[in-house]
């Protein structure tokens, strides 16, 4: 692809994926499907005006992409938001876990398409997307609710469950032959996440000292240098660049400088982050779509009723109203980045072609039904007291004429 032609892949890419974000955001849309479909809209599979004709020709620009959506992630972890939350908290995100990535494990395997296909499914069924979470949360007004902080509580610890499942999951999507060459791999993947780790723990002074310029430009240039590099170096120690970037985000969110990264940050992760949904959509093959579309469906029927249970389960633990519980369940209902990232990892590792788009349809689905069910969750709520109430209600006409 020569420079005239690629910058106009770009541009035509950016501006795709504003316009369509922009008129679905008028009816309540998160933006990452709408990244996705403009994508698909304006790859190669479908009719009409093809950007790209490979979407590999821009993997550097999806790289960076995913670099800065992880790096973001790992900014906004915080051990001790964590340790404040104490035991429920702890339980709650736990069984959010037990539940979501169980139920993933076992539509992986009915689905027969292969163990680490299995793997890969159940994390992406397993993981809500933090950052449409995060959204919907500020655009409902809801950021103050006390279940808005349980909600914010069960986030962080699935980016905790996502570093260790990366971690996990590398030596699968490497093709580890035998056992050995696994707990070496993962050996590996978990000395690197315990040094960040430790360094993000103990060595917020040194961070803040060497990112401690005044000025924003210079600041900038070495964050953005420092996130790449930890993402180049854990994808060179067979780990995964989304584990070094999440973790590189972790370590300088405990230094001083993290509010001015964090302010500093956002334009590039949006910016770059829509270039990495739109090149995801890009790849979508609506052929292969239509040969996954039960299984989509039997996933997102399985989400929603393990997201109603999980949050009744944490509503509880916390002395929280079934409102409480149905709000929770619906505002971790969305998948998002994460999925995606699981699904590239699983092409790029020459899975079963079958995951990519049954990820992409599944993301695109929830993502959608997602906010609108958190918009209309009183009406749900009341419906669900209805259906409860129901069989009470026919039977005590029967159990009055027994005793008549």
């Amino acid at each position: 692809m020569h420079t005239g032609h690629a910058l106009l892949a770009v541009g035509g890419a950016f501006l795709a994926a504003g316009v369509l974000a922009r008129a679905g955001a008028r009816i309540g849309l998160p933006t990452i499907p709408l990244f996705m479909l403009a994508g698909f809209i304006f790859g190669p599979n479908t009719p009409g005006l093809s950007l790209v004709h490979d979407p590999g020709e821009l993997s550097v620009l999806a790289g960076l992409g995913l670099v800065f959506l992880l790096f973001y992630l790992g900014l906004e972890f915080s051990l001790d938001d964590l340790a404040r939350g104490g035991r429920k908290l702890v339980l709650s995100g736990l069984v959010y876990l037990a539940l979501n990535i169980g139920g993933g494990i076992a539509l992986g395997f009915l689905l027969g398409w292969g163990t680490s296909e299995a793997l890969v499914i159940a994390g992406a069924i397993g993981i809500s997307s933090s950052a449409i979470v995060t959204k919907l949360l500020v655009e409902t007004g809801r950021m103050r609710r006390p279940e808005s902080r349980l909600v914010m509580g069960i986030i962080v610890i699935e980016d905790l469950f996502l570093a260790l499942y990366l971690a996990l999951l590398q030596p699968v999507l490497s093709g580890a032959g035998s056992l050995w060459p696994a707990l070496a791999d993962f050996g590996k993947a978990l000395g690197f996440l315990l040094a960040l780790a430790a360094m993000a723990r103990w060595g917020g002074r040194v961070v803040s000292k060497l990112f401690g310029s005044a000025d924003d430009e210079l600041l900038t240039v070495c964050f953005v240098g420092v996130a790449v590099l930890g993402a180049a170096i854990a994808e060179e120690l067979g780990v995964s660049d989304a584990i070094g970037a999440f973790m590189v985000g972790m370590m300088l969110g405990g230094s001083k400088v993290a509010p001015r990264i964090h302010k500093l940050v956002l334009p590039l992760r949006d910016a770059f982050g829509a270039l990495f949904f739109f090149i995801f959509g890009l790849s979508i093959d609506p052929g292969a779509v239509g040969t996954v579309v039960v299984p989509v469906l039997i996933a997102v029927a399985l989400t929603i009723v393990l997201n109603f249970a999980a949050g009744a389960v944490a509503a509880k633990l916390h002395s929280f109203d079934g409102q409480a519980g149905v709000d929770i369940g619906l505002t971790v209902l969305t998948r998002g980045e994460f999925s995606l990232v699981l699904a590239t990892l699983a092409t790029a590792a020459g899975l079963d072609p079958r995951v990519a788009p049954f990820v992409a349809g599944y993301v695109l689905l929830l993502a959608i039904i997602g906010p609108l069910a958190v918009l209309r969750s009183e009406n749900l709520a009341r419906l669900l007291r209805v259906a409860r109430a129901s069989p009470a209600s026919r039977t005590t006409p029967d159990r009055q004429s027994e005793r008549a």
